[in-house]
């Protein structure tokens, strides 16, 4: 029932419930950094939450355009997001959209991304998605620093490591299992390139309902996380962070992209004669992402911490899995513009500290203007691009994404295309709200002197 193809009604809900032993709801939305906030209603109360929504004080909630002084956000169930929490029978949960004095919340990124939604169906174009999130399985040490959560995770070159795959067999599991009963089709279980990294797959689904599973998933993975922990007598957290360390790979969260009308995948076309099995419509918003790139990265990799995983040619990890050349081509992982098959295509910079409501606008939006502008993306590109030297790829006409998150809000804020897909909050566009949000984390980063600056410089003036 968690797709919203199905459009329940609240009679199927309380039937549901009621077959479930539900006695909980979580009303839930998210703030611009993703974060769930929720309120727990008693399953007695449904139709008052259906008809008049979870009543909140915005401004607590975190990053949602308010004021002290505003009238309280009302969070609406959409019905269609009916999730029962696997963990917690009695209780299931709805993605809210956010309405205040009877009106939808422009700042709400569940809204922002419906409308986006609406534009690209009164084009003919249903926007799908499938999302793969990275994370870590760390332990938290009294002295706020961390480490693996496995200590015995230590090979060189751990990616699909049969025994760190073994030792984390129930809690791998577990999720797939809750997974699977969602209806979500988890059909991968993967160790990944780094020492206590993992990533679980699940279906792709219309853009709403991916971008609904990927903020409660993260909550699950969060969840159960935790009670490992406390059955092991730890403090065990996952993490989705970017580049949580140094020396090791960082969290993704790839999106694999397609455009439908009905049952048929605009995107495909198994006559493509570049051979990549793409449809005229996929080149162009190709050329879309491409022409939008360095301004989306600000909202597809929105953190300081992003730009520690988006790095020019090799890392401290020794190998970097998030290109940042602006570029596309085949089944190549060193492009940003991945073809991993016909018919869709795979932006792989996008990180885990995404808000995926909004990723997904920015990136709808730079596709279609692709479109309906009629962008040719250019020849795909088959070579390493870790191999050629920098000079070389920028003589040849190649661009990089930002390199920081100050770069990156600078073209952000002269995207015309996208300001006008975020939208309109009450006195300004959201694009200045986010900038301004997101200049200012900047500037309490670049305020702080680090360690690494403290060995660099200490004995050298």
């Amino acid at each position: 029932m968690a797709d919203t193809a199905a459009a329940p009604s609240l009679e199927d809900i309380r039937k549901e419930s009621d077959k479930r032993g539900i006695e909980f709801f979580f009303a839930q939305f998210v703030d611009m950094y993703a974060r769930p906030s929720a309120k727990l209603v008693p399953a007695a109360n449904l139709d008052d939450l259906v008809t008049d929504g979870a009543g909140f004080a915005g401004f607590a909630a975190g990053e949602i355009g308010q004021f002290p002084s505003d009238p309280d956000i009302a969070a609406i169930p959409d019905l269609a997001t009916f999730t029962p929490v696997p963990w917690e029978p009695t209780v299931a949960r709805f993605a809210c959209d956010i309405h205040v004095d009877g009106e939808e919340w422009p700042y709400d990124p569940r809204v922002i991304l419906r409308r986006q939604i609406e534009k690209a169906r009164a084009k003919g174009f249903d926007f799908r998605m499938g999302l793969e999130l990275e994370y870590f399985l760390v332990e938290l040490n009294d002295d706020g620093s961390i480490q693996l959560a496995d200590s015995l995770d230590t090979l060189e070159k751990p990616c699909y490591d049969l025994n760190g795959l073994s030792r984390h067999y129930d809690f791998l599991t577990t999720v797939s299992r809750y997974v699977n009963d969602l209806g979500w089709g988890n059909y991968a279980n993967d160790h990944e390139d780094a020492n206590g990294q993992f990533e679980q797959n699940f279906t792709y689904a219309d853009a709403l309902t991916s971008c609904d599973r990927a903020i409660f998933f993260r909550y699950m993975v969060h969840q159960l996380a935790e009670r490992k922990g406390r059955d092991e007598g730890k403090n065990i957290l996952a993490t989705f962070m970017p580049k949580p360390f140094t020396n090791l790979t960082g969290n993704g969260c790839h999106f694999h992209m397609s455009l439908w009308d009905g049952d048929t995948n605009l995107f495909l076309d198994e006559n493509d004669p570049r051979g990549l099995g793409l449809s005229d419509t996929a080149y162009k918003f190709i050329a879309g992402l491409k022409k939008h790139a360095k301004a989306y990265s600000a909202v597809t990799a929105p953190t300081v911490n992003s730009y520690k995983r988006l790095k020019v040619g090799s890392t401290s990890s020794g190998a970097t899995w998030s290109p940042v050349w602006i570029s596309y081509g085949y089944n190549n992982r060193t492009q940003m513009l991945r073809i991993p098959g016909p018919g869709r295509v795979e932006d792989r910079t996008i990180d885990g500290s995404c808000n995926p409501y909004l990723a997904a606008t920015a990136i709808l939006a730079a596709g279609l203007d692709g479109i309906d502008s009629g962008l040719d993306p250019g020849d795909p590109n088959s070579e390493n691009l870790y191999d050629i030297p920098y000079a070389e790829l920028r003589s040849r006409g190649l661009e990089t994404l930002p390199s920081n998150l100050l770069d990156a809000t600078e073209e952000l804020e002269r995207d015309d295309v996208l300001r006008k897909a975020l939208g309109r909050g009450r006195d300004e566009d959201y694009v200045d709200y986010f900038i301004r949000v997101k200049r200012d984390e900047w500037a309490r980063y670049h305020e702080q002197v680090t360690p690494w600056e403290v060995r660099e410089y200490l004995t050298r003036f």
